[in-house]
């Protein structure tokens, strides 16, 4: 756990001349991963905490001088809440959060919450997260390349560990030191993780599931598939480069077995969502989820996202808006001449 995050374990009593050792508040974020007009709940729990106290609930910020983050009070929850609890609503990208009890006058504080997050797959043009080879599962001997793209020169890569460990990923911990926007994760032990990129701006990137395993990978895109697009599964074993008769796992539910090494899906539905596993020879490869979004999501990252390929989008929204403006123009032109030809008669 890096330094920042390591903090004297407190919380006061409700006597401001007694200050007595407690625990300090845990904070807790449902739901973490981010769904589309999903709200976000976070709750701050503190050992012994009474009426007297109030919460303050702030965003984590990444701060370029460190390795961890500064927090600022969440506009929101004007400063502070009487209760436990408090609602984020229209978070659509990721980011992370903590809270702090106090009381008196002056005020007595406690320590800040351990940052809980909440991720989001979807990129956006501040910050965005890409992975190559694409996909979520990668053998431990290979490389996989981390690149962070956006409005920023500067860039550093974070992991969230299956194990709950927050770090900054080893060769890329400096924010000058990584090669460019790119950090490579090489010769890895087993292992699965949340990973994302932090930008000296202050802005987190989508986030990204990655497994490392040594023998055998189901090959599920990293990034979600949009609704109606085709995809293709693929079942992979460790120094052979074609497979056959693999079977094929939706949810633990047998969906293919035959002859084939691929599951090809030709057409995507949001019921495709969910974990996928393969088994070749008795041996069952980790499982990944596959994330589906929809066609309205993917229009909107076009029309949001400069750096895609959205100017056909935009020149055909043009059109349809131009059209639409000029039949109403020619229907109120209409509606006030036969007004005006009523009136003469």
């Amino acid at each position: 756990m890096i330094a920042l995050f390591i903090f004297a374990n407190v919380c006061f009593s409700d006597s401001a001349a007694s200050l007595t050792v407690k625990s300090k508040p845990v904070l807790t974020v449902s739901p973490s991963w981010l769904k589309p007009e999903a709200s976000v709940a976070l709750r701050c729990n503190c050992d012994n905490q009474s009426e007297s106290w109030r919460i303050y609930w702030y965003k984590a910020v990444p701060d370029k001088s460190e390795n961890g983050y500064i927090y600022e009070l969440l506009p929101g929850s004007i400063s502070e809440t009487a209760n436990n609890s408090f609602m984020i609503h229209g978070q659509t990208q990721t980011a992370g959060f903590t809270c702090r009890a106090g009381r008196g006058n002056p005020k007595y504080f406690t320590d800040y919450s351990e940052p809980k997050f909440v991720w989001s797959a979807v990129s956006h043009p501040a910050a965005s997260l890409s992975v190559s080879p694409d996909r979520e599962q990668h053998f431990t001997s290979e490389s996989v390349t981390l690149n962070c793209g956006g409005n920023s020169t500067e860039w550093r890569v974070k992991r969230f560990s299956e194990s709950g460990d927050l770090t900054v990923i080893p060769n890329c911990s400096d924010w000058m030191k990584m090669s460019g926007s790119s950090c490579v994760v090489s010769r890895q032990s087993s292992s699965k993780a949340v990973f994302w990129c932090e930008s000296g701006s202050g802005e987190f990137s989508n986030t990204v599931n990655i497994t490392l395993h040594s023998k055998l990978l189901s090959s599920v895109p990293v990034h979600p598939v949009t609704e109606g697009a085709s995809v293709t599964l693929s079942c992979r074993r460790r120094g052979e480069n074609n497979i056959s008769d693999v079977i094929f796992y939706h949810h633990d539910k047998l969906i293919q077995n035959d002859s084939r090494g691929e599951l090809k899906i030709s057409a995507v539905s949001q019921s495709d969502e969910g974990f996928y596993k393969c088994e070749h020879s008795g041996e069952v490869s980790p499982q990944s989820w596959m994330a589906v979004k929809g066609e309205l999501d993917s229009i909107y990252y076009c029309v949001s996202n400069p750096g895609s390929s959205s100017f056909p989008l935009l020149l055909v929204l043009g059109v349809v808006c131009g059209s639409v403006f000029i039949i109403l123009l020619l229907l109120l032109c209409c509606f006030k001449h036969s007004k005006g030809e009523t009136f003469i008669s």
